[in-house]
């Protein structure tokens, strides 16, 4: 007989053995007492089962309702952000109190040199000319 691992598996095993032994119950009285202990515990544990398997549903509607309310949060919080910027402008430092960056203008790039030199020629183009 392969030993089960699972709790619906082991819960089985044992309402199997409980049911065995109260067919039995005259040909061994001995063991009236634990036999009705173990139905006594296998009772409670298809309820507390039923009652973990309302959870897990439970749950997976509370995960669901938390998604749907983290997506919308989301979209107001944008829409907030959006609407501050708005309000103050997008240059405003009282921007980042509600941590947002304000515009502070571009990084320019270095203008090339203008002093009228040629760009130093690579080894290539002068190759090609």
């Amino acid at each position: 007989m392969t030993k089960e691992t699972t709790y619906a598996g082991m819960l089985g095993d044992s309402r199997r053995l409980a049911a065995s032994l109260t067919v039995n119950s005259s040909e061994v009285p001995h063991l009236e007492v634990p036999r009705i202990k173990l139905e006594t515990l296998l009772t409670r544990e298809e309820e507390v089962s039923k009652q973990q398997s309302a959870l897990i549903a439970s749950k997976q509607e509370a995960s669901r309702q938390l998604k749907t309310l983290v997506v919308e949060s989301r979209r107001l919080t944008n829409v907030l952000r959006v609407a501050l910027k708005e309000h103050y402008g997008i240059r405003s430092e009282k921007l980042a109190e509600f941590g947002l960056k304000p515009f502070r203008g571009r990084n320019r790039k270095a203008k090339p040199d203008d002093t009228g030199t040629p760009p130093p020629s690579t080894p290539a183009a002068t190759e090609t000319s």
